[in-house]
């Protein structure tokens, strides 16, 4: 994913929001000193937090004692499963 504005890409969907003063100020400010209008400034910063959001549902960090514990229980050979195993040696029903 990219937080990028495309210009080329056709905007055919709107989102409108309501906003202080103060907000629509602090947001134009921004805007400027990055030399981008509003529009785009707003577009940016929402794309790249929405993927901030997504993004920490996937990725976890874990102290080194904990991260190591939990790469062991990843590495350790399956327990034995007898089910899985008859599934695993049975023909897919397509190939039947």
């Amino acid at each position: 994913m990219s937080t990028t504005v495309r210009p080329d890409r056709l905007r055919a969907e709107n989102i409108n929001l309501r906003v202080s003063r103060s907000q629509k100020a602090l947001i134009d400010r921004a805007a400027t000193a990055l030399g981008r209008n509003r529009s785009d400034f707003m577009l940016e910063t929402a794309c790249r937090e929405a993927e901030s959001v997504l993004l920490d549902r996937r990725y976890f960090n874990l102290p080194e004692d904990e991260f190591r514990r939990f790469t062991a229980m990843l590495d350790k050979p399956p327990a034995n499963n007898p089910r899985l195993a008859r599934l695993l040696r049975s023909k897919a029903p397509w190939d039947k």
